[in-house]
This record gives C-alpha cells, structure tokens and sequence, in this order.
C-alpha cells in the first residue's frame, strides 16, 4: 500500500512532510463527525508549496494518511512533546479546535493504535531513516526539513496569533548551530515574522532524526497558513504563495551551502 510517496533526489536534502495527507483507513469516514470529516487541521497544499524544491534535487517524503490515522510527529509511545500544553496525542480523539473527531463510542482504542503505528508510523519513520543513511553515505552528511503548516490563530492550542515562519531545532540539539544561524538570518531578512525554538521547536520527526554530532541535521518549519492561503475559506492564494516559495528557495539553499561550508572547514 501507499503509506507515503517518495521521489528521491540528488542533492543532499530530503523534505518530510508529514501531515498533509487526506486519505483515512477502511471504515475509519462511517466513525467520524462532520467536523471530523472536515480534517481541518491537516497542513494545507504544503506539498505544492515545496514542489519547486524538486528542481534543485531535493528529495521528498510525504505521508498520504491524515494526521487523524495517526500523528508522524509524534512518538510512537506519544511521549509529550512539550511539558505543561495540551497534546492532542498519536491517534488524536479531537481536533485543535476541541471538536469530537469521532462519534461517541466509535473512537481508536489501544489496540487499534498499535495496528495504526505498525502500519502507518512506521514504514514512514523506516523511509525518512533509510533516505537519510544514504544520503549521509554518498555525500558525508545528510539534511532533514521537516515542513509544516497551522492556522494562524489556534487559541486552544497557542495564545494570540502566530509569527510567520516558526523554526524549530529541539532548542538548537538537531542540527549544527552555524546552519541556524544561516537560516534564520535568511528567514529574518525576508520580511516575514520570524521566531526560533518559541511555541513550535520541532516535534518528534526532528528531534528522532536530528543527529548533528552524526552528521544529520534537521530543522522544522511551521508555517502560519495566511501566508499563502485565505484561512477563512481555504483557498490557496498563488500571490501569496510565490512570495513565500521565493523564501523558502531561499532558506533551503542556505541549508544546503551553509553544510557544505561546515563539512569543507570540518576537514581543514
């Protein structure tokens, strides 16, 4: 089955984008409430705002199953990501706005869960690992992003309305401090509202595969959604788009030559 698609690549990249698939498992749609059916917290078009990555060799891996099968970003065991805030868990029972996600008495018990992290989690964890590990052979280090998007104002989840472009590097633990600090000298100059390691500091996919004393960096971006959609209606906004792709090249090359830099003074 396709759990997730992949297009390798020949640059040292890969992109993970985890929660922009729609697809549901068998009889999971009969279980659900109308809000539910809505799956209004999926990342919206993020696979179409990172296409052009592919036309300088970046690969990419995104996952097809909604985050409400089950949250790639999150452990398997759902461990809290950050101490003190409202999960809502591997298999979450709402949505972030509190609303049931199934109908009473129809949601995903533990032994379900466990099917769904064997069938689903997994294989997309196996295939991030596995890109990594050869891209890291060939060139000598491997670079992750993961790429993400939310609604601008959640209040049950975050207070106030989000900055533009939320960079997240486990409290600078995933990757090397240099490559952060390119980055976000990129994002700050764009003109975006810009924050690091504030409300989003990367989830589990960062902080799993973020390795930089073994040669694999990654880095997450959260993107607040008005930056290329209108959140009222859901409508992706081209304009606006090509303005935050143009940023997103931008980051995304200084990812790559900033490693390049570090791997070339690595061996002086």
């Amino acid at each position: 089955m396709n759990y997730y698609s992949l297009e390798t690549g020949d640059a040292p990249l890969l992109i993970s984008i985890p929660h922009d698939g729609r697809d549901l498992v068998p009889g999971m749609a009969e279980r659900m409430t109308a809000e539910g059916l809505q799956l209004p917290d999926t990342d919206w078009y993020v696979r179409e705002l990172y296409e052009f990555a592919k036309g300088f060799g970046a690969g990419i891996i995104a996952a097809n199953y909604s985050r409400y099968v089950v949250d790639l970003n999150r452990s398997s065991g759902d461990a809290l990501l950050y101490t003190g805030q409202l999960s809502t868990g591997l298999c979450p029972a709402q949505t972030f706005s509190g609303d049931n996600i199934y109908q009473q008495g129809q949601g995903c018990d533990a032994v379900e869960q466990k099917q769904r992290v064997k069938q689903y989690w997994q294989p997309y964890h196996d295939g991030i690992a596995s890109q990594l590990l050869e891209i890291r052979e060939r060139f000598g280090y491997a670079l992750l992003w993961d790429a993400h998007s939310i609604r601008s104002e959640v209040p049950r989840l975050f207070d106030g309305q989000l900055p533009e472009l939320n960079i997240g590097t486990n409290s600078g633990t995933s990757c090397d401090p240099g490559l952060e600090r390119g980055i976000i000298a990129v994002a700050q100059a764009s003109g975006y509202s810009t924050v690091i390691n504030a409300r989003f500091k990367g989830g589990f996919i960062t902080r799993n595969h973020g390795n930089p004393m073994h040669g694999i960096h990654a880095i997450q971006l959260e993107l607040a959604q008005r930056c290329y959609m209108d959140e009222s209606t859901g409508q992706y906004k081209s304009e606006l788009a090509g303005a935050l792709t143009a940023t997103l090249r931008a980051m995304l090359q200084e990812f790559m030559a900033g490693a390049a830099r570090y791997l070339r003074d690595k061996r002086q």
